[in-house]
């Protein structure tokens, strides 16, 4: 097996996920629920939704629940399919839960790419 090279400081790159929980609940809202949302946003149903995220209606459906008894807060408001078809929109309160994650998110993501930069590409230069 030939051995590769040492990485270079520019071709590291900080990731990370997010997400909130409570005592006794883990994964109450973080990226996930918040891509969710969005795309319910943007598609309009959960179906949708699911669809373009490519995750299953069933797990989506299950986290939303989660989401809203954990937050104690509805955040959608659904209608039933039928001649019309059905669909579901965010609630003033998904509105805002969307808004504030979006903030927080790229609050964390300044702060982690901040300290990437003091330590870990200062570090990388320097061996």
């Amino acid at each position: 097996m030939k051995p590769t090279p040492p990485l270079k400081a520019s071709e590291l790159v900080p990731r990370f996920k997010l997400w909130l929980s409570t005592g006794s609940e883990n994964g109450v809202f973080g990226d996930g629920k918040w891509r969710l949302l969005q795309a319910i946003e943007e598609q309009g149903s959960l179906r949708a939704a699911t669809a373009s995220l490519g995750i299953s209606y069933r797990k989506a459906w299950g986290d939303l629940k989660k989401a809203e008894l954990c937050l104690g807060s509805q955040l959608l408001e659904r209608h039933r399919g039928g001649l019309g078809g059905g669909g579901a929109r965010l609630t003033q309160s998904g509105k805002k839960w969307l808004a504030a994650y979006r903030q927080f998110r790229s609050q964390i993501e300044q702060a982690v790419c901040q300290a990437f930069d003091r330590y870990i590409v200062n570090m990388a230069e320097r061996t």
